[in-house]
């Protein structure tokens, strides 16, 4: 069992392919709308038709072009200010994909050390783990995080922050009890049996065995994260002003949603089609590596 991830990696393809089908419709949809983000936020520059900032007040609240005063020129019509909505959703997929990358990363980090730490000690370092843990979780976690940017400052990093420090606890308490279950099994009792000191148990038994729970709670997390920036941003406390973002668009487009519709629904569409993407990759990407799965 210790070389699980080894075998995992040099598996031949027909095993690669089982998996793959094992992911179904969830992994390639999922894969799919999951791409289509991140290569919109790496090829921003190119694919925007328009700076996303740039402003003409002539052509304010232009409608899609395929609706009854529209301009080719404008896609998706423009906002208020004259600026090209297309631009600016596909800007925003940058704020979107950093935050998402970088918060549940961190988060994962923190709370899979965490995790493991109590779950593989018991006794009173479990205590306090998990007592933390509840405290933590007890405070509503949008509110939290709201008060968290706003004392730290608005910009990229505090939002950062402030999801990481809220929700470590949701992988701390997962990986927790998963491991509290994989250490009762044979092939943990056989580790140490031949030997293997509590940190080669965890690092070659556990966590290769966790990596499809992992898989599914970090897509989760970056969804969430993807949600938290979008609040951040409606409230004005997350990036700068004129940093494209969806939470500003919405902000913006809900002052003018009788007049200007598409200038609040597109975001929303945006927000929507990527947590659904990451929840169905993580979905997928559970099915295809679980063990438990493979014939």
């Amino acid at each position: 069992m210790a070389d699980i991830a080894v075998r995992a990696m040099a598996a031949p393809p027909s095993r690669l392919l089982a998996g793959v089908r094992r992911g179904g419709a969830r992994l390639w949809v999922g894969a799919a709308l999951t791409a289509i983000l991140v290569l919109a936020a790496l090829l921003a520059p190119i694919l925007a038709p328009h700076n996303p900032l740039e402003q003409d007040l002539l052509s304010a609240q232009l409608p899609p072009m395929w609706m009854h005063g529209g301009d080719g020129a404008y896609i998706l019509g423009t906002d208020s200010l004259g600026r090209c909505v297309l631009s600016r959703l596909i800007y925003s997929a940058q704020t979107a994909v950093i935050v998402a990358l970088i918060a549940a990363s961190l988060a994962a980090l923190i709370g899979v050390s965490l995790g493991l730490f109590a779950g593989s000690f018991g006794g009173w370092v479990d205590q306090f783990i998990s007592r933390l843990i509840d405290v933590w979780m007890a405070f509503p976690p949008v509110l939290l995080s709201i008060v968290l940017a706003a004392v730290i400052g608005a910009g990229l990093t505090s939002v950062i922050v402030a999801i990481v420090v809220v929700d470590w606890t949701r992988f701390a308490r997962v990986v927790r009890a998963e491991t509290m279950v994989q250490l009762t099994r044979d092939y943990a009792a056989a580790a140490r049996a031949i030997g293997l000191n509590r940190s080669k148990v965890l690092r070659l038994e556990i966590l290769p065995n966790l990596v499809p729970l992992l898989v599914t709670l970090l897509a989760v997390e970056m969804g969430i994260a993807i949600l938290v920036e979008v609040i951040l941003s409606f409230v004005g406390i997350s990036v700068a002003g004129d940093t494209p973002t969806w939470g500003s668009m919405i902000a913006e487009g809900r002052q003018i949603v009788y007049q200007a519709p598409w200038i609040m629904a597109l975001p929303i569409g945006c927000i929507i089609v990527s947590v659904i993407g990451l929840n169905l990759l993580g979905d997928g990407l559970r099915l295809a590596l679980d063990p438990v799965q493979r014939s």
